[in-house]
């Protein structure tokens, strides 16, 4: 089906007829070579005009015969200077070509006020509630991608613990699985530990977006939270250096470089290489499971008193990964744009200091391992037609991990251990998991003309693990002898219609189709007997995004998506080792809707801007985590949740004087609950957790941030930056909040961190030193069950930026 569905859109797009007319063609750019969105371009003195797209793109058709002594096309778009250019229109040619168009970047425009911008306003002017993050000033700091994200609204970084624990995205109330990461476009799941937002760098990217709820079909993602994409840096003319290395608390060290060369003749490289260290070794606040090892090697347990809460420090967590990409390729050729290879390793090591609860603890369990990732990208502007763009990327993924739990030893929180009778900390494993991810992404995008556009997007991505135990005894939670095997395709179609400046729209349709095989127990407890399933469903989707104007800078837009996500590898299949898969899952459907409006305004020196945002989500068949038990074992599970709604709002503002102050602040708030009347399978009985906000998840947050910058300081082009940034979480049930006593129940504490950071650029940015300190209160942070994150920590930066 797929297959076919592909084929007649290849015949479709290929039987466009490219129509003869008189027109004026050509690009609009930004000064740092981006393109530049919604420009306006016209003859002067004239109504003959046109808008350019979101690749900068216009044509501008004209009567035939036409003739002017005037000669003169204008271009303009908020946030750059205007231009004029002279052009012959008494040529015989039935397209006029011109070279770029490049406009410059007024100087006191705001970035974040800008509503036209390279890069960042390209995705605020769209017709999707979208966010980006401009990271060019946050390269300076030793965050990572993703604390880099916890400024935008409705966006939260949920973590489990410090350097290299599992970290998720949050969006307006959703997370994990159900928010997809994209790195240029190309999806990254099943990329390994290293690839992780938490541990790329805050230098790897120029930008990150992010699409909340609806979904261009640009990305072809079954995403219901929505989608990261982070964009890397693209724009080098010639040849730059960036490098930098980083020191702090916890015995944690941070590197990066990145070293790229644009030769005159068209070839190009880079390499881009970094690294992460930590002990990890930050103290936290539990109980102590005590005993007393007798002379005769028998033990003797102590009474638990949890409520003797002690100050402990973590022992087993040392995490280190190293990752390093090489490319090189050809770009502006005759037969391709780009042409780029690429290939990437990167390994880990990561001790595991607790299970899914932090009073289980462990001393000598962890996991290693490695990836390869070789990949291929091809784009092409008017190929075979004018206005048909075509890119195409195929990436290989074979990322090995070994999961090693063999210690007959049982650990408390003091480092103490005696020597039990049976093997393994938690579950006696020592194995090897190796998984194969192919994925290809291939996109079109024809120009009907200045006003219209079609989009084309097939994404086609499979995953085969095997697993071989070193040992007589394999995991529990799974069965080596059967593999595991997952296949999607999504295909996208979009129509896009830009009347004018004031408004555009977008209507999309969707195709879904996944197939998978693996383990499915036939135990009522779901643990153990595993016999061999396949399972595939087929679903289509269908959406709308439009924008409008209501005043210059006064924007709305309302999107709305009936959307299916198709469950994931790691829902499916599991980790092996702390979580369990469910190869039985189904696919979850969701209406979303978005409704959006923002305002920006600029009085001398002062510029503002406010956002805000309304959401609602009604999603079938949500996949749920949470804890299961088998004995003495407790591992993370996945199933299906009936019906579940979420409903909720953010609003942001920000303020900036001039190149001096800029202060954002946000506010967030998604309901999440659960709206299935009766347990699945059982329709006579009532569900006791009916409209319960769901458990284990932040509902309501807040997070604002500051910077004062002193220019010219010592000599001209030296900048000393002084930054704070905050973040606050409401407290949240651990569990359904109906059940059990109010006064006794379990949740997630209230907590509140600060940040501050001082930096000084020397020769407009080439050497850099900073400091900080984050949770400068030392406050108890907490997050994913309960697992407590670091307190205070200091760290110091030195980064040199050269390029010419």
């Amino acid at each position: 089906m797929t297959k076919f569905f592909s084929l007649i859109l290849l015949l479709a797009f290929w039987a466009i007829p490219s129509i003869a007319q008189l027109s004026i063609k050509g690009q609009v750019l930004s000064d740092d070579n981006s393109p530049v969105e919604y420009a306006t371009v016209h003859i002067k003195e004239t109504n003959i005009g046109s808008f350019t797209d979101e690749n900068g793109n216009f044509e501008i058709v004209l009567p035939k015969g036409y003739k002017s002594s005037n000669g003169s096309l204008v271009v303009s778009a908020i946030g750059y200077d205007t231009k004029s250019l002279s052009l012959d229109f008494n040529a015989q040619n039935d397209a006029i070509a011109i070279p770029n168009i490049t406009l410059k970047g007024m100087a006191s425009t705001v970035d974040e006020v800008t509503v036209t911008a390279s890069g960042v306003g390209m995705v605020k002017r769209s017709a999707y509630n979208s966010v980006v993050a401009d990271t060019k000033e946050l390269h300076n700091s030793t965050k990572s991608l993703g604390q880099a994200l916890t400024s935008l609204p409705g966006v939260r970084i949920r973590e489990s613990g410090g350097v290299g624990s599992e970290s998720q995205i949050m969006l307006d109330g959703y997370s994990g699985q159900h928010v997809k990461v994209f790195i240029d476009g190309v999806p990254q799941e099943g990329a390994g530990a290293a690839m992780n937002l938490a541990n790329l760098p805050v230098n790897y990217a120029e930008r990150i977006e992010v699409y909340k709820g609806v979904v261009p079909v640009d990305f072809g993602a079954d995403a219901i939270g929505g989608v990261v994409n982070v964009v890397t840096k693209k724009h080098v003319k010639n040849i730059a250096l960036d490098a930098s290395y980083s020191y702090g608390s916890f015995n944690t060290h941070k590197s990066h470089i990145n070293l790229s060369h644009n030769l005159p003749s068209g070839l190009l490289y880079e390499i881009n290489a970094f690294q992460n260290y930590s002990d990890n070794d930050y103290y936290i606040h539990n109980y102590v499971r005590t005993f007393t090892v007798n002379a005769d090697g028998s033990v003797t347990k102590h009474p638990v008193d949890k409520n003797d809460i002690k100050r402990l420090k973590r022992f087993n967590d040392t995490y280190h990964n190293e990752s390093i990409k090489a490319k090189i390729g050809l770009k502006d050729k005759a037969w391709a744009d780009i042409l780029l290879f690429s290939l990437a390793y990167s390994r880990f090591y990561k001790e595991i200091q607790t299970g899914v609860y932090q009073d289980i603890v462990f001393g000598q369990k962890h996991r290693h391992g490695y990836s390869w990732v070789p990949s291929v990208e091809y784009r092409k502007r008017n190929i075979f037609t004018d206005g048909l763009d075509i890119s195409v990327n195929a990436t290989y993924n074979h990322n090995i991990t070994f999961n090693v739990d063999t210690a007959a030893c049982y650990y408390n929180w003091l480092g103490q251990y005696y020597i039990k009778d049976n093997m393994g900390e938690q579950a006696y494993a020592h194995s090897r998991m190796s998984n194969r991810n192919w994925n290809i992404t291939a996109t079109a995008n024809y120009r009907i003309n200045a006003h219209h556009s079609l989009t084309a997007n097939y994404i086609h991505s499979s995953f085969h693990r095997t697993t071989r135990s070193y040992i007589a005894s394999s995991s529990t939670l799974s069965s080596p002898s059967i593999p595991k095997r997952n296949a999607k395709d999504i295909i996208g179609i979009a129509y896009k219609v830009v009347p004018s400046e004031l408004w555009n729209a977008t209507a999309f349709v969707k195709y879904y189709n996944q197939t998978c095989q693996g383990g499915v127990s036939e135990n009522a407890d779901g643990v153990g007997n595993y016999v061999k399933r396949t399972k595939s469903v087929n679903a289509v989707g269908y959406g709308l995004a439009y924008t409008y104007n209501i005043l210059p800078s006064l924007q709305s837009k309302f999107s709305y998506e009936l959307t299916y996500r198709l469950p994931t590898t790691d829902e499916l299949f599991g980790d092996e080792d702390l979580e369990a898969g469910k190869t039985d899952l189904r696919p979850e459907k969701s209406n979303n809707l978005n409704l959006n409006i923002n305002y920006h305004t600029q009085i001398n020196k002062h510029a503002l801007f406010f956002e805000g945002a309304l959401i609602y989500r009604n999603t079938r068949d949500f996949i749920k985590r949470g804890i299961g038990r088998y004995g003495a074992l407790q591992y993370g599970i996945f199933e299906n949740h009936g019906h579940v709604i979420t409903k909720g709002y953010n609003i942001s503002a920000r303020y900036k004087y001039d190149k001096w102050l800029n202060i954002g602040i946000a506010y967030n708030d998604a309901n999440t609950r659960d709206y299935e009347r009766f347990y699945t399978g059982q329709s006579s009985q009532k569900n006791v957790h009916y409209k319960d906000r769901l458990p284990n998840i932040p509902y309501r947050y807040a997070n604002a941030d500051a910077s004062f910058t002193l220019h010219n300081l010592s000599q001209r082009d030296n900048r000393l930056v002084l930054s704070y940034d905050m973040m606050w979480q409401h407290s949240f049930p651990l569990y359904w909040e109906s059940i059990g006593n109010k006064d006794t129940k379990n949740i997630v504490p209230s907590q509140c961190s600060h940040n501050v950071g001082l930096s000084y650029h020397i020769l407009h940015g080439r050497y850099n030193f900073s400091v900080e300190c984050s949770n400068i209160t030392d406050a108890k942070l907490y997050d994913k069950f309960s697992l407590q994150r670091a307190g205070r920590a200091f760290y110091a930066k030195v980064r040199i930026h050269l390029h010419k």
